[in-house]
């Protein structure tokens, strides 16, 4: 259950907006990383680099593996936020305001 707060909606609007867009950021940023350091790692097979330095490369990208969903389940948990916020609060927000349409476009796209 989320706590209430004592913010006024229009500013928490504009925090949760926000973090939804740093956590879209982010996972995307984890899932690059990945693909970049896959990349990076086959190259250094074929290249016959050093067993010892292929070992940790690989386990630099089992760990940015693993951050792939950890930060998809953040993102998905910030989206489902938003959601409920301006669903629990459509009649005292500003619904042509600047935050309320970053808000929209946000939901629209990553669809919950």
């Amino acid at each position: 259950m989320p706590k209430p707060s004592s913010l006024d909606p229009e500013k928490e609007l504009m925090v949760k907006t926000k973090t939804l867009q740093r956590l879209i950021k982010e996972a995307s940023y984890y899932k690059k990383e990945v693909e970049e350091n896959q990349a990076k790692l086959d190259k250094m097979k074929a290249d016959g680099k050093d067993e010892y330095d292929i070992k940790k490369f690989a386990e630099v990208l089992d760990e940015s593996i693993m951050m792939v969903p950890d930060s998809d389940n953040r993102k998905m948990v910030a989206l489902h936020d938003l959601k409920g916020f301006v669903e629990r609060n459509q009649d005292v927000l500003n619904q042509d305001g600047e935050w309320m349409k970053t808000a929209q476009t946000l939901l629209s796209e990553h669809s919950v």
